[in-house]
């Protein structure tokens, strides 16, 4: 049984662990003729990459990547594409300790009792460095859908919210936090600065949106595009909460106040309506509506703390517990490009779906 492959057409699937030698994906299903090469690829690794600021761990990947097949003269080939990505910098002494005691908060309890085994070494597949192989593989769905923009952004750390007023996408770019609220920032800076030197850590709040979908990629019922967009999403390690447009907020509201509105369009030539609201966040039935597809992504903080922990050894004795070696003080900033390639990679899928059923 794989549980390591996502994607019905458009099928990733990744390997390795934080400690291993090395990580990557393999993409299958990728139309043929796109052009690509490691350069097309490298830009979204290197917004996810570690040790870029004192407000993520201090771990130094250079995360470049190689293409190691699927790829011919600059285009791809119709044939699974293989991305490896080494790691250069593990620290494997530092997590001597887990060897024997279960680190609270981690996967580590549950992977013993799946397995009966697992690699403790930086929590092994269960480690946030997993999620630069989906980066890797998002950058090449991105090729399959060029129509579309994809966006996403930290709205909230430590229960610090931007002020949507403020929004400037430019600023998104500007700062360590992929905020796009200025003053929220600042404000940042000292939430998780705060939270790094006394050794916790913060969650946050991803909001992506992706422009451009045209009406009708999805499926009613076993094929949503909100579905697997949940599943998407729930995948990646350390988020414990999706919303697909308004989300639970949804459920304080009217009828009429959840309703989003149609009016005719008289710039739409193929009859396709204006919306008045996007409270469905793009999605209605399954099926895509023509209107920016939003989500909200809930990371916890890191598992990773100085603070002692009571937990049990493998052999059930009772013991306290801290995390040695180094880790985000809020996992959810590097979130970002996780967050916008797992959108990626499910429109890409939904796109090839359409296509293969409706031409």
């Amino acid at each position: 049984m794989s549980v390591n492959t996502f994607g019905r057409l458009l099928r990733f699937t990744t390997w390795g662990e934080s400690h291993g030698p090395a990580i990557g994906a393999v993409v299958d299903g990728c139309p043929p003729g796109l052009a690509i090469d490691e350069s097309v690829i490298q830009p979204f690794l290197d917004a996810r990459r570690p040790g870029q600021s004192k407000f993520t761990t201090q771990r130094q990947e250079p995360d470049q990547v190689r293409i190691l097949s699927g790829v011919f003269e600059g285009r791809t080939t119709g044939t699974p594409i293989s991305l490896m990505i080494e790691n250069v910098d593990q620290r494997s002494k530092d997590y001597s300790e887990v060897a024997v005691a279960y680190r609270p908060g981690h996967a580590d309890y549950a992977y013993d009792a799946k397995y009966g085994f697992r690699d403790y070494r930086g929590g092994g597949r269960s480690s946030a460095r997993e999620t630069a192989s989906r980066v890797a593989a998002g950058a090449v769905a991105r090729l399959v859908i060029p129509e579309v923009r994809i966006v996403a952004y930290v709205s909230e750390i430590g229960g610090d919210m931007i002020d949507p007023g403020k929004f400037d996408e430019a600023e998104i770019a500007n700062n360590p936090f992929f905020c796009p609220d200025a003053a929220a920032a600042e404000r940042w800076e000292k939430i998780v600065d705060d939270a790094r030197k006394s050794g916790s850590s913060v969650g946050a709040v991803v909001e992506c949106y992706a422009s451009g979908v045209p009406a009708g990629w999805g499926a009613p019922l076993y094929a949503k595009l909100d579905a697997d967009l949940a599943a998407a999403m729930m995948g990646i390690n350390a988020v414990k909460g999706v919303e697909i447009g308004d989300g639970f907020a949804a459920a304080r509201l009217s009828g009429e106040q959840n309703a989003d509105p149609m009016r005719p369009s008289a710039e739409a030539p193929d009859g396709a309506p204006e919306f008045l609201a996007n409270h469905a966040g793009g999605i209605a039935g399954g099926i895509s509506t023509g209107q920016p597809v939003t989500c909200r992504v809930a990371f916890k903080p890191t598992s990773s703390i100085l603070t002692p922990q009571q937990t049990i050894t493998r052999s059930g004795e009772a013991t306290e517990m801290f995390t040695k070696g180094r880790h985000d003080p809020c996992v959810g900033i590097r979130g970002v490009p996780v967050v916008e390639a797992m959108m990626a990679l499910v429109l890409a899928d939904h796109k090839l779906l359409h296509r293969g059923q409706c031409g």
